[in-house]
């Protein structure tokens, strides 16, 4: 009876969790109807809503960061290290927080890799120091310590919960002073990335390391690497005058909420004439149409901004502390927060997908399946003909440790296809006809060659298994095992 009692908790959970935004909403929708209600006709009424759409952004933003970070302080009053069963208070505390958290980092995506991202997390219940660096990481906040000038880069997960057998693990994780955890890092219960530290790209925090140490892979195994030393004005240590000029132009990512939420507003005004003029027949008719033309705008809009605020990419390094990068996360707020739910996520793996990857300066050839909008600098991007790139890959032309970020072309000759939640890192190449398996990493100057098969992380050559008649007279493969393989690397 009490599992079946938790279990029913956590599905009545997952039809609650949609109303928590509408309750966000509330006080703006009320300003609306106080703004509308004494229109005359519905022209005017769209005239004040579109007016008021700046103010309906911040407002609705703003109350939906204090709701989360209410619910979640809350919440994180139960989280203690421990091992607990899955049925039960804590664990469903813990769940609630990491589902929580995992859709802020889409619906409060101008928030993440900015000045504000360690005030977030200090709401949240986190313990974050001074200087320290922060993208679009999944914590525990209440288990979670980052010491001075740390860096977590994109999707990383700290001190996350851990199941197995019907237990969940918790724990507290530290992110020393001055390490970097790579993105899609994982620094797990328990664990401690030291003083200086880093952990790679794709890659666990082992469980025992020392200061100034770096680490790759699943397991993780130490990196061989000099750290690079640059002017401590433009990485860890910022004038006042860089962090006034970078607060201003992060300040400016409320503008593609602004748009969307303009957008918005048009459907509804769209769908209000319709239902007037013909009843709810032709206003359900009449949503696709309206939404396609906003999806295209959305999708213009990002195009056009990344052309204004960075122009065309090309390889090359630019520390922390400059216009450059602040401009880049400008622009890739503009793809996430407006492109991305209005048009690129669900055209992914179609041509539409493809076209706009192109405007953005992506190469990409014929009979291209890309699944994924995840190519942070398209102009570094080329897909040969026929390529196929899965759901979840990241062709990632950037890296940014020790505060540098060092851009690089990614290139997937005619025919290669990148396995689903793979990586490919700067510099590298899969030559024709190669295919590299699934949540694989491709490290940074390597050449796959063609016609090879990889996967790993990171990768090793696949070696196939001997060709046996069986029963029925036809040959077939016996299952191939793995085995390293020599690839061509430039030095990192």
């Amino acid at each position: 009876p009490r599992s079946r009692r938790w279990a029913a908790a956590y599905a009545l959970t997952l039809g609650v969790l949609p109303v928590l935004p509408l309750l966000a909403a509330l006080p703006a929708l009320a300003g609306v109807y106080a703004l509308v209600r004494d229109c005359a006709t519905l022209s005017d009424a769209a005239l004040r809503l579109f007016a008021a759409a700046p103010a309906i952004a911040v407002v609705t933003t703003v109350c939906w960061i204090l709701l989360v970070a209410a619910v979640v302080r809350l919440l994180g009053r139960g989280i203690r290290p421990g091992t607990y069963p899955v049925r039960g208070p804590v664990a469903w505390r813990a769940w609630l927080v990491t589902r929580l958290l995992n859709g802020t980092r889409s619906s409060l995506f101008p928030l993440y890799a900015s000045l504000a991202t360690p005030m977030w997390l200090r709401l949240l219940g986190a313990r974050v120091g001074r200087r320290a660096e922060i993208s679009t990481v999944l914590p525990l906040p209440s288990l979670l310590t980052v010491a001075d000038g740390a860096f977590l880069a994109d999707d990383t997960l700290v001190a996350p919960y851990e199941l197995r057998g019907g237990w969940l693990r918790l724990g507290t994780a530290r992110v020393g002073r001055r390490a970097f955890v790579g993105n899609s890092g994982i620094v797990g219960p328990g664990r401690e990335v030291p003083d200086q530290a880093l952990i790679g790209v794709l890659s666990d925090a082992p469980a025992h390391s020392k200061p100034g140490s770096s680490w790759l892979g699943r397991p993780a195994l130490p990196l061989p690497r000099i750290p690079t030393s640059a002017d401590p004005g433009r990485t860890f240590e910022p004038p006042r005058r860089l962090v006034l000029a970078r607060a201003a132009v992060e300040l400016c990512r409320v503008l593609p909420l602004m748009c969307s939420v303009m957008l918005a507003e048009a459907v509804l005004i769209g769908e209000q004439y319709a239902l007037s003029d013909g009843g709810f027949g032709w206003a359900a008719l009449l949503g696709g149409a309206l939404l396609l033309p906003c999806a295209l705008l959305a999708a213009l809009l990002a195009t056009a901004s990344k052309w204004l605020l960075v122009g065309r990419f090309r390889p090359g390094e630019h520390p922390l502390w400059s216009s450059f990068v602040w401009r880049n996360e400008l622009y890739d707020t503009f793809v996430e927060s407006l492109a991305v739910p209005w048009m690129a996520g669900a055209f992914t793996g179609t041509p539409v997908l493809n076209w706009w990857l192109r405007s953005l300066g992506a190469r990409i050839g014929r009979g291209v399946w890309c699944d994924t909008y995840w190519l942070p600098e398209t102009d570094l991007v080329t897909l040969g003909d026929g390529v196929s790139v899965n759901r979840g890959c990241v062709l990632q032309t950037h890296l940014f440790h020790d505060r540098i970020m060092r851009l690089d072309a990614v290139h997937l000759a005619a025919g290669a296809s990148l396995g689903p939640h793979g990586i490919a890192l700067p510099g590298s190449t899969v030559g024709e006809q190669a295919a590299v398996g699934p949540a694989s990493l491709v490290m940074r100057g390597e050449s796959v060659p063609a016609g090879t098969r990889w996967a790993g992380n990171p990768i090793a050559g696949e070696r196939h298994g001997a060709v046996l008649p069986p029963r029925d007279g036809t040959r077939e493969a016996l299952p191939s095992g793995t085995g390293r393989a020599l690839v061509a690397r430039r030095a990192s």
